[in-house]
């Protein structure tokens, strides 16, 4: 199968891109670089630099060969940032998701599997399933909810097949080529991990004050190749499923505290914490019920300890303490 991977220089997306070359597929990456890290794209890779909002640009390499399928990654990630900037997400996120859509359909491309988000629900105590009401929280989450209604209607009006992933926290890393290297970074376990290598005093808590068993957010963390596999999986069931929408994740919430904790054991420093307001945007709880995925894709995350993910994560970081740079 020949496969574009849009934003397959990021974190997740470069993974993917690596583990489609090694059960066979064509791969070709595009990636603006804005966010993604040139170092990280596969070898076997083609690549192309250019922008999801670029719609020529999309047209020229589309145009080129035909691309069975198309796995997007493409996007603005920061919660927090969404609610400060909202403007920068939707152009991102939902014009240049609704240009590669456009130019997907226009190529005769079959089957789009999209890089959604769990920040498309509200929060609740018990797991979330794909039926439960969505009601985003932040323009992150609203963004992503708008890209998954345009996929279906161009599902039921072109035919395009789609599979949208929610994906609940990505987590851990795959040394030694790849791992999180966000910039900025917001993502809790290289920030925590950033005080043992000596980056940071401290590790800073957006609100001790929920209504969780400790008082911290509670998140469901899924080790980035577990992520990997379900887009492998999920250009099968498209054969035989013309739209799917399936959460990612581990079904065992942790606290911000227990992360805390254990990148403390794995990595055996002491990581001190400022507690400050809670961010807008952040909900109590949000842990995933993904029998779908078990179920309809064949799924089953196979390093779904807590301390294992972690571990993988300062592995990489021991080893880029600065990430690609």
């Amino acid at each position: 199968m020949k496969v574009f991977v849009a934003g397959g220089a990021g974190y997740i997306g470069s993974v993917v891109a690596n583990q489609l070359l090694e059960v066979g597929h064509d791969v070709t990456v595009y990636d603006s670089l804005i966010k993604g890290h040139r170092e990280s794209v596969p070898a076997g890779a083609a690549f192309v630099q250019g922008d999801i909002l670029d719609r020529p640009k999309l047209d020229e390499v589309l145009g080129r060969d035909h691309y069975d399928a198309i796995i997007h990654f493409a996007a603005f990630i920061e919660a927090g940032e969404s609610m400060q900037d909202p403007g920068k997400f939707y152009r991102n996120n939902v014009m240049g998701s609704m240009t590669l859509i456009e130019a997907a359909a226009a190529h005769g491309v079959l089957k789009f599997v999209f890089s959604s988000t769990a920040g498309i629900y509200g929060t609740k105590d018990t797991p979330i399933t794909e039926d439960d009401p969505v009601g985003p929280v932040s323009v992150y989450g609203h963004s992503k909810r708008m890209v998954e209604e345009t996929l279906a209607w161009y599902n039921k009006i072109h035919g395009l097949r789609t599979c949208a992933l929610r994906y609940f926290n990505a987590a851990g890393a795959t040394p030694p080529v790849r791992g999180e290297a966000h910039r900025p970074e917001t993502h809790l376990i290289p920030l925590v991990l950033q005080v043992p290598l000596g980056q940071r005093e401290h590790v800073y808590i957006f609100g001790d004050d929920y209504p969780t068993r400790d008082g911290t957010c509670i998140r469901d963390y899924v080790h980035v190749l577990d992520l990997s596999e379900a887009h492998i999986l999920a250009l099968g069931a498209l054969d035989d499923h013309p739209s799917l929408i399936c959460n990612l994740g581990n079904g065992e919430g942790y606290s911000v505290k227990e992360v805390i904790r254990t990148a403390c054991e794995v990595t055996g420093h002491d990581i001190p914490v400022v507690v400050g307001p809670r961010r807008p945007g952040d909900g109590p709880t949000l842990v995933a019920n993904a029998s779908r995925a078990r179920n309809v894709l064949g799924w089953e995350p196979k390093i779904p300890d807590l301390h294992d993910i972690v571990a993988s994560a300062w592995a990489w970081h021991r080893s880029h303490p600065h990430g690609y740079d």
